[in-house]
């Protein structure tokens, strides 16, 4: 597999993204960085540490200074500043200094806090993503945002810092487990509604062999996400405009998530977000209500949520008010003019947001109406 994506920002190479099927390579794509005589801290979660830190860190040891692992408990609920903290207490007292390089080995949570670490740690310090979840493959991982959360509020704290590489070793997914696979298919999808009718219908003809996990599918499956996000991401790295569509589903994605406390994954209600933000598409009268249906029902083969259970509709239409995406009080919503082409809206009112909220909110009453 020698697939590579480069990133490029003002016509300047900025990292690049490689695609393999082993860590075999890592040891020589780190070479340009001149690790002889630098230090590495993997920087990974207490699930994703007994999987891979021994073999990482075998293949490091004689390439680099120093190999070290700071591993904490896996998690949303960790993403925190007081993660951060525990972090470079760690660096600071193993002496990490500026041509050091942190190493983010594990899925969202981890790339995104090590991230933002590496950004604010003497001021900034290189860093590697090696994301291990397929949703951290095809998103988080690329683009250069990075957070953590403050009082549950979703990436409340973080910092645009690009890696110095990416590398995916599509291997990992073998060891994935079928809820955090299916998690992840949330953001795929999400590519093909926002930018390329012709993936999202890729992505239905083959659903089988996605959802047995073929190699080559999946492989074909993660470039075409990957090349879709560098188009967008190229163009708005800081996100001033053409890089809100990525956020399809995640306004009210997020504010589901923090009002189930983290409960459901983050692609689960990606998913149910997408699937309120096209409710709400139909209102608007850009989509037809048979495309609503279709795009709500296309997310169950990958065993994805469309509903979920006593939504207290209210409370999180408040909480989507917190959302960081807010511009002069209102929300910066991303809509569908139709599979394929997503657009920003400025206009969606607090009734169509509640209205969409119902769609989602399952209830007994409802059941029995």
């Amino acid at each position: 597999m020698e697939q590579i994506l480069a990133i490029n920002f003002n016509k300047k190479p900025c990292y690049n993204i490689h695609f393999k099927d082993s860590f075999q390579e890592l040891p020589e794509l780190l070479e340009p960085f001149q690790i002889t005589n630098k230090k590495i801290c993997i920087v990974t979660d207490s699930k994703v540490e007994a999987l891979y830190s021994s073999e990482l860190k075998s293949l490091l040891k004689d390439h680099c200074r120093e190999v070290f692992i700071f591993s904490f408990d896996e998690g949303e609920k960790n993403k925190t500043l007081d993660t951060v903290k525990d972090l470079y207490t760690f660096l600071i007292n193993h002496k990490f200094d500026r041509k050091d390089i942190l190493m983010a080995v594990g899925g969202g949570v981890v790339g995104d806090l090590t991230g933002y670490s590496a950004a604010t740690y003497l001021r900034g310090i290189d860093f590697i993503q090696i994301p291990t979840t397929l949703l951290s493959q095809v998103d988080s991982s690329i683009g250069g945002k990075t957070g953590v959360d403050f009082d549950s509020y979703k990436n409340m704290v973080g910092a645009f810092y690009m890696p110095r590489m990416v590398y995916m070793n599509l291997s990992v997914l073998k060891t994935l487990d079928d809820r955090q696979f299916y998690s992840g298919m949330a953001e795929v999808m999400k590519y093909g509604l926002i930018k390329d009718a012709g993936f999202y219908e890729w992505l239905i003809a083959n659903m089988y062999e996605i959802c047995e996990k073929d190699p080559t599918i999946l492989s074909e499956m993660i470039y075409t996400c990957c090349t879709i996000k560098k188009a967008v991401v190229e163009k708005d790295p800081t996100e001033q405009g053409e890089r809100a569509l990525l956020n399809l589903g995640h306004t009210i994605g997020h504010a589901v998530e923090k009002y189930k406390n983290f409960q459901l994954l983050h692609g689960e209600c990606v998913a149910l977000g997408c699937i309120a933000a096209a409710h709400i598409s139909w209102k608007h009268n850009l989509l037809s209500m048979e495309e609503y249906y279709e795009i709500r029902d296309m997310f169950v083969p990958f065993n994805l949520p469309i509903t979920v259970d006593q939504l207290d509709l209210e409370a999180v239409l408040n909480l989507t008010k917190s959302d960081k995406k807010m511009e002069e009080g209102k929300i910066k919503f991303i809509l569908l003019k139709k599979i394929g082409k997503a657009i920003i809206d400025n206009t969606v009112s607090d009734e169509e947001i509640l209205a969409a909220l119902h769609e989602i909110n399952f209830s007994e009453e409802d059941q029995y109406e």
